[in-house]
């Protein structure tokens, strides 16, 4: 019992230093940079812009803007929804087409 629990510390602590290690990188000018608005609930990387928390995994909703995840330079901006810029990003779920008549014909 005591073994499984320290494996599964040391498992805790590998994740935590791994998720550390996207956050620096991504704040450095590495290959990396932040991408607001398209991280699925419970899988951004690191705390919120907004401050409204400051832990890996904690986004409760879908292409909220102020939720992170680490991207290779120059695929953020080709994602729907997605922004360089903290509150400007999100998708909201929804198409840009959603609804529109000037989109009928148009494959989504």
């Amino acid at each position: 019992m005591i073994a499984k629990k320290i494996i599964t510390a040391g498992l805790i602590a590998g994740a935590v230093s791994l998720a550390a290690a996207n956050a620096a990188k991504a704040e450095e000018g590495s290959d990396k940079e932040k991408c607001f608005g398209v991280v699925k609930a419970g899988m951004n990387d690191c705390g919120s812009a907004d401050k409204a928390h400051s832990c890996m995994g904690h986004a409760t909703a879908d292409g909220n803007g102020n939720e992170w995840i680490a991207l290779p330079k120059g695929v953020c901006e080709k994602l729907v929804g997605g922004s360089l810029t903290a509150g400007a990003g999100g998708g909201e779920g929804k198409a840009s087409c959603d609804g529109k008549a000037s989109c009928q014909g148009k494959g989504h």
